[in-house]
This record gives C-alpha cells, structure tokens and sequence, in this order.
C-alpha cells in the first residue's frame, strides 16, 4: 500500500491529516484534504525545507500525556492539537551515500533532523500515539483504524520498529562520517541492522534452523534483492551456491556461465554467445554437473533453454540478468524439473559487488578488503626459457581469474576458456594437482594450469608435464621457485609468475 492510498483510508475513516512541503502537495494531487503545519505552527517552512516541523505545537501534539491534567491544560492554552498517529518517511541518507558519484553535500542534505525527532517523541509517548514508519506497516494499522483504533499492544510494537529503524538510520550517518575521517583505514566499530526476508525451510542440514536476512546498506546486484520467477522456496544451501555462481559470472566483460556444486565451480566457461558458454561450462565436469546450480552474465535466451532442457541435465537454480519470455517458458514446462527449477532474476551487472568480504567467527567477525584486484597481464612474468604461444594467453588470464574463486589449495586446468578439471579445497596443493588432472581426464592435453599460490615443490610440475599441460601460471614467492623453474624448463613448460596469491579459505 502506496502513502496516498493510506492516507484516503485515513481520510475516509474520520482522520484529519497534517503534513508538509512535497508530501502534502503529492498528497492533494491524490485527492487528500491536508492541513498545511505551516498554517497550524503559524511558522513558514524556510532554510529549504530544513526546518518546518521542529515546533512546539508539533512536538506538544505529539508528547503530551492525554489523561495528565497539566498536559491536557498546556494543550489547550496553546491550541495544540493531540496527534495520535505519526507517519514519518526519512530522507533517503543510506541510498543516497550508496549511489556512485553522489557528493558529501548531497549527502549531508539527506540526514534528516526534523524526520527522527518526529519518529522518536511518537515512539516515547506510544501509549497514546501510533508511529508508522514503513509502507509495510500501513495495511494492518489502516485496518486497526478502521475498526475502532489501533491498539497498546500495537503501538509498542510499532515503537519498537521506529527505535530500530532510526538506529538503523543513524548508524548509517556514522558508519559514512566516520569513513570519510579513517583516510582508508577499516572503523574502529561495525554495526549492522539487518531484517529478516524469510524463514527458511532449515539449514545446511535438515536438524538446523535457517533464516535470510537483508542488509539494506548493499546497493549492487545481489541475489537478496533477486526476483524469483519460478521455483520451488529457496534453501540455504541455494543461496550458498547461487551467490558463488553469480560472484564468478560478474567478473567477466564477455558472455560467460558457471557451474556450481557444493560452493565450488565444477564448470565455468566464456565465449561470443551465452549458450555456447553454457554448453562449455556444463561439459567441464559433466557428472558433478548433475543438480547443480548456474550462473550467467547475459539474458538468458531460447538458444540457453533449449540446450538445457536436453535429457540427462538436471538443474537446481539459475542465477541471470533475465530471461527472456520464451526461455522461462521452456525451462518451466519442457525438462522433468519443470516446477522445481528456481530462477533468479537479478539485473543488469553494470554495478560492481560489495568491497568488503564479511566472516563470523566465534566471539566475534573478520573483513577484509574483496577480492577485486583486476588481474594485470603486463606485470606478469614469464620465467622460463620457453615463452608462452600467442593462442594460449585466453586460456592463461582465465585460468588465473578463476583459480580465486576455488577453494584452496586450488588447482584449475582450463582449454578454450573453460574450466575442465578443478582440485578444491585440499591440505596438500599436490592432492589438488592430482584431483584436477583426474577430472581432466585425456582433455588435460594442450590444458593451461593454474594455482592459487605458489608451489613449494617442483613434483607438481612434473605430474602437470605428464599430464600434457602447456603452460602454468602461479603467483611464485616459494624459496624453491628456482626448482620450480628449472622443472618447467626440463619440460619446455611456459612458466608465468603473477606476484599475486588468491586464497579462498
């Protein structure tokens, strides 16, 4: 339910509605009579609109104690009118500090003074006053008003909500002024408000309890704000995989799809058109594919729904910009998993995702800068006698952009800009070599490797050799890295040093 339309129930239910500035004139552009306050305080709006309701008259309506006989008689001998119910919409500080290029002047006029002071004196005297501060809180207290009046139940939950959500607001001030003074240092506090979106069904395991919460603070695509266009109800473990499908695909500038199984890519390619991407992506690991979830960074066209409602291919989720009319069509009435697919709709990726990575530990949180640093190819150094082919460096800055997105120790061999065979998440980095040479199979020829960080030995090497692998490419550091040299070259394996580790714990 919009403002207006709330505000023509209240009319239409006997209420007399004060307001001022924008909101009374789009109030009576709807058909609402509206009381000027300028004309009740018999004070004019002035400094543009920055003080129009910090009055008496006001904030006497609102905190005078109905059944206080000294009260009730500084009323009258004002002429204050008793307010019973406040609906305050604060300026929109948070979005506005979120948006790029959005100025500190800008800024500064979107903390609003009058807006919280009105919200925290209706919640104070909430015996006798109701506060509304979101839309969502409309229908019901509409409803309570209808029927004879809000509530004391009612108004102390209300109050609650407005205590929260002005702390909410002002933390967010804090959290923006306090930044601009850290000269880039982290803040020496962290608070977050977060609300609850959904309950879910349980947790990573049916014995756990689950839920989704919302952080209003983030402004960049992201799978909380997604739309779902088809589906079953999201589970924990779908969100898990599905934020790490879209993390993959949105650091490509070409069309690109991922394949995620148990928070890991065990699929990932890039190519000219998103079905071919997809097809690649799917035939990396086309057994572990199976109930896996997808991600893309283009629309998702018939061509991509076709390919996936052939037999055999059982999908989970899928995680796009959109999706054309035609393909939500196909993907929800042709494959077996018709009803059960869900789809995630989020946006255009134009924006990029948060610059801040956040962890819960026990007894307290870690965060870090992301893992954003775009890869540099000119600060890349080939260290071995054999240079690397002109035709295999698509497949060298691939392989290093998703080496960061796999679980270390981590391996990836990568061909013709797809992934074909991962080792995620091993204590030994030589386990996760054997791992993703195993899952390469006979394609782990012509194949370009790459590792998360540096390899402390040269064994590596040499089972990569065999292999058939045509190139590596590592950050290096090791006090061995001339062994590792000297491996590659016995081999006439190109050997590219980054300088750079990318650890996922």
């Amino acid at each position: 339910m919009g403002l207006a339309d709330f505000a023509i129930g209240l009319q239409n239910a006997g209420v007399t509605i004060y307001s001022t500035g924008g909101t009374r004139k789009h109030l009576e552009e709807s058909g609402v009579s509206v009381e000027d306050v300028a004309d009740y305080t018999g004070f004019p709006e002035m400094m543009d609109g920055r003080v129009k309701t910090l009055h008496p008259k006001i904030f006497g309506g609102i905190l005078g104690i109905r059944d206080r006989d000294d009260h009730v008689d500084s009323m009258d001998e004002h002429d204050m009118v008793p307010f019973d119910l406040v609906v305050v919409n604060l300026y929109p500080f948070a979005a506005t500090a979120a948006r790029p290029g959005a100025t500190r002047e800008e800024c500064v006029e979107q903390i609003d003074i009058g807006g919280p002071s009105l919200v925290r004196a209706a919640a104070k005297n909430h015996h006798y006053v109701a506060i509304c501060t979101s839309s969502e809180q409309y229908g019901d207290l509409l409803e309570s008003i209808e029927s004879g009046g809000s509530t004391l139940a009612q108004r102390r939950k209300l109050a609650g909500e407005a205590f929260e959500h002005t702390a909410s607001y002002d933390r967010a001030i804090a959290d923006y002024m306090q930044g601009e003074s850290l000269t880039g240092e982290f803040p020496s506090s962290l608070h977050f408000s977060l609300k609850r979106k959904a309950q879910l069904r349980y947790g990573e395991n049916p014995h756990q309890r689950a839920a989704l919460y919302v952080d209003p603070s983030v402004r960049s695509v992201n799978l909380v704000s997604a739309r779902q266009l088809n589906g079953k109800e999201l589970s924990y473990n779908n969100l898990l995989d599905l934020d790490a499908a879209l993390e993959i695909v949105r650091g490509f500038a070409q069309p690109a799809a991922s394949v995620i199984k148990h928070n890991n890519p065990c699929g990932a390619a890039t190519d000219a058109k998103i079905a071919r991407a997809c097809r690649k992506a799917l035939a990396g690991d086309p057994l572990s594919a199976f109930g896996s979830v997808l991600g893309f960074n283009r629309t998702v066209d018939m061509e991509t729904a076709e390919m996936l409602c052939e037999p055999g291919l059982f999908i989970e989720a899928i995680v796009a910009p959109d999706f054309e009319a035609g393909a939500v069509g196909l993907l929800t009435t042709k494959p077996r998993w018709k009803e059960n697919v869900r789809l995630m709709q989020v946006g255009r990726l134009d924006d990029g995702p948060a610059a801040f990575q956040r962890r819960f530990i026990s007894g307290g949180m870690l965060i870090q800068d992301a893992d954003r640093l775009t890869s540099v190819p000119l600060q890349w150094k080939t260290v071995t006698e054999t240079q690397v082919a002109d035709e295999l460096w698509d497949d060298v800055s691939f392989a290093w952009e998703m080496v960061r997105h796999v679980k270390s120790n981590a391996i990836v061999l990568a061909k013709d800009t797809a992934l074909i065979g991962v080792g995620a998440g091993q204590m030994s980095r030589v386990d996760s070599v054997e791992i993703a040479i195993d899952k390469a199979g006979d394609r782990a020829s012509g194949s370009v490797l790459a590792s998360d960080a540096f390899f402390p030995f040269p064994d590596s090497i040499e089972s990569a050799a065999e292999a058939g692998v045509v190139a590596v490419i590592q950050p290096g550091g090791s006090r061995r890295d001339s062994e590792v040299i000297d491996a590659c070259n016995k081999h006439g394996l190109p050997l590219v040093l980054t300088g750079r580790r990318h650890f996922k714990h």
